[in-house]
């Protein structure tokens, strides 16, 4: 499979901030590196989604990860996701939904999506370890049915073996003709984040430069360009 086209790449910069304000300034700081812009909603001491729609015009993703799934909310479930279907009557551009979400909830979201143009992604992310082939392509078959618009899979690698294993999911994405976001966390997955994109990846995640990674082995966002940069410096 040839590389992904530098134009089609996707480049997602995570906001992880306690208060809105903050939060809007750390995302005005990346606009011009990001394609994408992921607000934590799970990080917000009071969140909210129009103070965001209102203030940046770059496509945002809306993430509302709970404690189950490595994120920080902990509140009742219908709430967190009515901040998310709240995103979608905004019309933003991209909502996260957590595979193992209650099938009832992720519909509500996946419904709501289909009536403007939000992309709905499924995401899974395992940050002990990396299952083998058959567990990631049945996650990935599931992500597929969820009826959702994009894929996430994301895990931990504790070596190269396990870093092939996830990259190996862009090939049957492809074959599928459904767009994935696959890559691995900590030190021997970070050649993961650059690799995605050349296998045809969707996206990618990025730090900001001077702020906290939202997961072990995330780049910060220069840096991720200038690896990038290197990589096709010969075409």
């Amino acid at each position: 499979m040839q590389h992904a086209d530098q134009k089609e790449r996707k480049i997602c910069v995570s906001i992880a901030e306690n208060d809105v304000q903050t939060a809007i300034g750390a995302a005005r700081n990346v606009l011009k590196l990001a394609d994408v812009i992921e607000i934590r909603l799970d990080s917000l001491q009071e969140p909210a989604v129009s103070p965001f729609t209102e203030s940046i015009s770059s496509p945002l993703l809306f993430t509302n990860r709970p404690v189950w799934e490595g994120g920080s909310y902990s509140g009742e479930e219908d709430d967190r996701i009515q901040l998310l279907l709240d995103a979608v009557e905004n019309k933003v551009s991209y909502i996260d939904i957590e595979l193992e979400a209650a099938k009832k909830q992720q519909q509500k979201i996946i419904d709501a999506s289909r009536k403007t143009d939000t992309k709905v992604i499924v995401s899974w992310h395992n940050f002990q370890e990396t299952p083998d082939y058959s567990q990631l392509g049945d996650i990935l078959n599931r992500q597929r049915e969820s009826g959702a618009h994009i894929g996430k899979i994301v895990t931990m690698a504790h070596d190269y073996s396990d870093v092939l294993r996830v990259l190996h999911l862009q090939i049957l994405a492809h074959n599928m003709n459904f767009p994935l976001i696959a890559f691995c966390m900590g030190k021997a997955g970070m050649i993961s984040r650059l690799a995605t994109l050349e296998l045809g990846g969707y996206m990618t995640y990025a730090s900001p430069d001077l702020g906290e990674a939202t997961a072990p082995g995330q780049i910060p966002v220069k840096n991720l360009l200038n690896a990038l940069e290197q990589l096709h410096h010969g075409d």
